[in-house]
Parts: structure tokens; sequence; C-alpha cells
């Protein structure tokens, strides 16, 4: 081989291959990141879903115990507390929100109120 080429390959070849290398760690950043929001998504995913069930759960103990009201929310409350600690902790709800929650899960598993039938007017 031509000694100005070789000479050539002996300067540019190191710099070639740490441009090279920094790609491949750019990409490698980029993938370990994408992979990171999309685990990391279905992760919070599947602690959102114990929590709900949790409390569903919870509202349909304390309603089978009697309960009712503010009662049912409380022992709903503490039965996602011992039932769910991981989503708890990963999640974190703020007191107020999980008591809203707590207390839309509790209507949505009592049953609806009767309401007298109206008469109909004459047309």
């Amino acid at each position: 081989m031509n000694p100005v080429l070789q000479a050539i390959y002996a300067e540019f070849l190191p710099i070639l291959l740490q441009l090279l290398a920094a790609l491949l760690g750019l990409v490698l950043m980029r993938a370990a990141e994408a992979a990171r929001k999309r685990w990391g998504i279905e992760i919070e995913a599947r602690h959102r879903e114990a929590l709900q069930s949790a409390l569903m759960s919870g509202i349909s103990a304390a309603l089978t115990r009697g309960l009712r009201g503010e009662r049912a929310v409380a022992a709903a409350l503490d039965h996602v507390r011992g039932s769910v600690p991981d989503a708890m902790a990963a999640l974190a709800p703020q007191p107020e929100v999980l008591h809203r929650l707590a207390e839309a899960k509790l209507h949505q598993a009592m049953p609806p109120l009767a309401l007298p039938a109206q008469p109909e007017a004459p047309l």
C-alpha cells in the first residue's frame, strides 16, 4: 500500500472509530430511554389497575359487612393501604384524591335508588 495512504489511515482511523463509538453510544442511550418510558408506563398502568381493583374490592367488602357512607369509604381505604402498598408507594396519591376515588367506587357499587313512578300526563 502507498505510504501516504497508510499515513492517512493511521491518522484518521482512530478519529473514525471514536465517532462510530459516540454514535453507537447515542443510539444505545436513546433506545434505553425509550425502553424506560415504555416499561415505566406499563408498570404505572399496572399500579393504577391494582389500586382501582383494591378500591372496588374494599368497597364491596365494606358493603357486605353492612357499612355505608363514610364508614364504607374509610374501610375501603384501609383495605387499599393494606392490600396494594407497592401501588400506593409508586403512585403516591393525595389523600383527598384517594378519598374521592373511594367515594366514586361506593356510588358505583350502590344500587340506584328506586324513584317513585310518575303518573303519565294526559295528552
